[in-house]
């Protein structure tokens, strides 16, 4: 009897459950499911920022987003679990577009982050259930080392082809070589056996320009012309193809695109800056605008250049193509990558990405981005391009050791980069404004014509502007030995007091009095020539022309100390450390020592520029006079101007990028900040159970937030949660096509629960799936100190106020980066982007 009951009993729950299935099947929308969809666009669509046109023309180097499946059922939502039973989600279709982001939008760091830890647990879950789940979970596991190791091999790679290219194509300038036209100049004379040390760059093998069309081998005025008219020819075609190149195909390959790089880093999306075709165009254009002999480098566009390789890379790895926060820890691996084949300097690679670009840097970021910098310089010395067995072109040794007394030089050239670097900033942004602002910004290729025909005019003459400016500041770098025929070691020598390889100091020959005198005319037009070059439409790094500057600086201030110390010896402070005859002074120290105070002075690293130049130096010793001047010109620059040179142009192009190291000391509160103002209409809301298709289309028609908070009812203004405003247009799309009697007049819900509605009215849409739950809320009363902490450290994009319990407004991110600009007495229209 008991028996029978309970089968009873069992038979009528059984029957009870699947009658629920259904009414929940058929009440909501087939086309639904609970979670929300990872973004799989790609950084591909090419769109010109700067310049203020939007171009969508080359689209879809990715396939469109409905092809994509999502793996699993569960996702992030806000509050985790939307009511909805585990049996709904099973039979649910995934929503393609839900969860994705608009162009010039900032990612939900937070939403981000939640997905991905939904993610992982699904797979260590399904890991236990079978072996071929665990192999997943490894090969998931190990996927982002994998990802790293191809970064710093593609990266290497890239790095060595534009190295190798610049150093031929600067030397096609001047001539070109008999044997084969690929040689550069140094290749050319490598294996000629009419080749002496003393003339180890002249051989017949390599004929200049003159040479080549008069037949003549003899120099003279008519040889000087030709290959002065040959040089700026040559400038000007590299730098014309340059800039036609990034106008035409790759708007975004211009510039050193550091700004940039740090504001997608912070979670801005600019899609195309990161793609394919920016990547191609600004490796080939970065070639040519090197080699045209523009004062700019090639350092900075490398970081974007290894960033757009990782984006690229990203897509191969389901786990990175559909997150976007996990693609930005990518990102910045690829930045310390990039820096790593510059500068011939993995750790320092690391701390730039560190302490200049990173926005969000975990320690498990760390490790990779050591790896991956690891990676890409031993695929740098492996190709080898300087054949010097070196990673960087100005590889120097000193042997020499450095006096205490020598601080006070080192000093003044720290105050010398942070006053230059102040300059520049300013001048810089000034020039750029005005380009921003009048028809100048019209005419980019006219401008970059004027700007090299200009350089190539006044560099030509004098042999260290003529040069590629890395090798200035290998040939400023270099410490004379007894076989050095440059001019800046050509001193009077005294055979007497020669004592094994260690040079004492000498007294000035002929040569150096006249390499003074050209190396002072050099460093005018560097100071000023850079100011107009970087900011063209062509592919501009800021590193090695800073680092130029501070080199004939450091290096005029070194020869000058030499010859005090060698005709005053017997001066107090020269008296018990630089006795006659000895070596007391390397000039190139200096140089160093001034490299770094400029490029300090301009972009205001600290730590990850000292190791940088230790790295490229291989002396543990110097570390001391790095830091002094590193920390001198910060210092001096930070006292004139509290930004850098890339933190002033976000500024200019105005990014939404909250800065991390600013303090926030005013005493607003969020009821100061928040919209809608007094004035202002009343907050858009949408009501949780109460309004119909055709209003929330309306409404999505007649404004353009990204979001909308849902309420209660519009009398109670009780906060129920918030729903971007892509995520509710492709829901509606997709009802309309797939889900029978959804029309206009169908009434939308937002609850677990439909509401009472007449047996004659159409079809519901439920939406709860789309729904966060758990959206950010401060009250009115909150200090504005603390809201922006929020911002900065947890990324959101925006934040509800609540009165009592009840919605009173929103704060987005960009009215925090108005209100910090407003009380900073900045222009608060100057952010252009939502």
């Amino acid at each position: 009897m008991t028996d029978t009951f309970e089968e009873e009993s069992f038979d009528e729950e059984l029957e009870f459950l699947e009658s629920e299935v259904l009414n929940l099947f058929a009440m909501d929308n087939k086309g639904y499911r609970r979670g929300s969809f990872q973004s799989s666009t790609s950084d591909e669509d090419m769109v010109e920022v700067a310049g203020g046109t939007l171009d969508f023309s080359m689209v879809d180097d990715v396939p469109p987003l409905d092809r994509e499946m999502v793996e699993g059922f569960s996702s992030y939502n806000g509050g985790g679990m939307n009511g909805a039973s585990k049996m709904m989600d099973f039979l649910e279709e995934p929503l393609p577009g839900v969860g994705t982001y608009e162009d010039f939008n900032t990612i939900d760091w937070v939403r981000e982050k939640s997905r991905d830890r939904d993610r992982h647990r699904e797979i260590t879950n399904k890991s236990k259930e079978s072996t071929w789940a665990l192999i997943h979970s490894v090969s998931d596991a190990f996927s982002g080392w994998l990802l790293m190791l191809l970064i710093g091999l593609l990266a290497g790679a890239i790095a060595g082809l534009i190295d190798i290219s610049a150093h031929w194509m600067t030397d096609l300038k001047e001539g070109v070589c008999l044997r084969g036209f690929w040689y550069n100049h140094e290749h050319c004379c490598w294996t000629s056996q009419e080749t002496t040390f003393q003339d180890r760059d002249k051989c017949p093998e390599w004929r200049s320009w003159a040479q080549l069309l008069t037949g003549n081998q003899e120099g003279g005025a008519l040889a000087y012309i030709l290959n002065y008219f040959m040089y700026v020819i040559w400038a000007l075609l590299f730098s014309l193809l340059a800039v036609l190149l990034v106008r035409g195909f790759a708007p975004y390959a211009c510039g050193s695109g550091i700004p940039e790089i740090k504001t997608i880093l912070s979670g801005f999306i600019i899609r195309g800056y990161l793609g394919k075709w920016t990547l191609l165009i600004k490796t080939m254009t970065l070639v040519l605008a090197v080699s045209s002999g523009l004062s700019l480098g090639k350092e900075g566009p490398l970081v974007h250049v290894a960033c757009c390789c990782g984006n690229i890379l990203c897509h191969l790895f389901t786990k990175y193509r559909k997150n976007e926060a996990k693609r930005r820890e990518v990102l910045s691996a690829a930045a310390a990558a990039g820096v790593s084949v510059a500068f011939g300097a993995p750790i320092g690679g690391v701390l730039f990405s560190l302490e200049e670009v990173s926005y969000y840097f975990p320690l498990k970021t760390l490790w990779r981005s050591f790896f991956a910098a690891l990676v890409a310089a031993f695929t740098l010395r492996s190709i080898n391009p300087f054949g010097n067995s070196r990673l960087v072109l100005f590889y120097v040794e000193f042997h020499t050791p450095w006096h205490l007394l020598e601080l006070v030089p080192f000093i003044l050239l720290g105050i010398f980069g942070g006053l230059w670097g102040a300059f520049f900033i300013r001048s810089n942004i000034a020039w750029c404004r005005r380009r921003k602002t009048t028809k100048l910004g019209k005419y980019p290729v006219t401008e970059v014509m004027v700007v090299t025909a200009i350089t190539a005019i006044l560099a030509f003459p004098n042999e260290y502007t003529r040069m590629s400016t890395s090798e200035l500041i290998s040939e400023l770098f270099n410490d004379c030995g007894l076989l050095d025929s440059s001019k800046l070691c050509d001193y009077i020598n005294d055979s007497n007091s020669t004592k094994g390889d260690d040079l004492p100091d000498r007294p000035a020959g002929p040569g150096v009095h006249m390499a003074m005198w050209q190396l002072a005319l050099a460093l005018i037009l560097k100071v000023f020539i850079t100011i107009f070059t970087f900011g063209m439409k062509v592919p501009s790094g800021l590193f090695i022309p800073s680092m130029a500057v501070g080199a004939i600086a450091g290096r005029l201030l070194g020869v000058g100390m030499e010859q005090l110390a060698y005709y005053h010896h017997d001066w107090g402070i020269f008296h018990n450390w630089c006795s006659q005859g000895a070596d007391c002074i390397t000039p190139g120290l200096y140089a160093m020592v001034g490299a770094a105070a400029c490029l300090g002075g301009v972009t205001r690293m600290t730590v990850s520029l000292v190791v940088i130049m230790f790295e490229l130096t291989g002396g543990l010793e110097y570390i001391v006079p790095l830091m002094a001047a590193a920390m001198t010109s910060k210092w001096v620059a930070d006292a004139i101007g509290r930004e850098g040179i890339y933190d002033a142009h976000i500024r200019l192009n105005g990014y939404p990028f909250l800065e991390a190291k600013e303090e926030f000391s005013h005493k607003t509160l969020a009821m100061d900040v928040m919209r809608p103002r007094r004035s202002d209409p009343a907050l858009t809301v949408l009501t949780q159970d109460s309004m119909m298709v055709e209003d929330v289309e309306a409404i999505v028609n007649e404004t353009t937030y990204s979001g909308y908070p849902v309420v209660v009812s519009r009398e109670s203004q009780r906060l129920v949660g918030f729903v971007l405003r892509r995520d509710l247009i492709i829901s509606i799309e997709n009802a309309r096509k797939k889900q029978d009697g959804i029309v206009s007049s169908s009434v939308i819900y937002f609850t677990d629960h439909s509401p009472p509605l007449p047996p004659s009215s159409p079809s519901m849409l439920k939406l709860r799936s789309i729904l966060d739950l758990s959206p950010f809320t401060v009250t009115d009363q909150t200090p504005m100190e603390i809201v922006v902490d929020i911002f900065r450290k947890l990324g959101l994009r925006q934040c509800l106020v609540t009165h009592n319990g009840k919605l009173l407004g929103i704060i987005t991110k960009k009215d925090v980066l108005k209100h910090i600009a407003q009380m900073a007495n900045q222009d608060p229209d100057s952010i252009l982007f939502n």
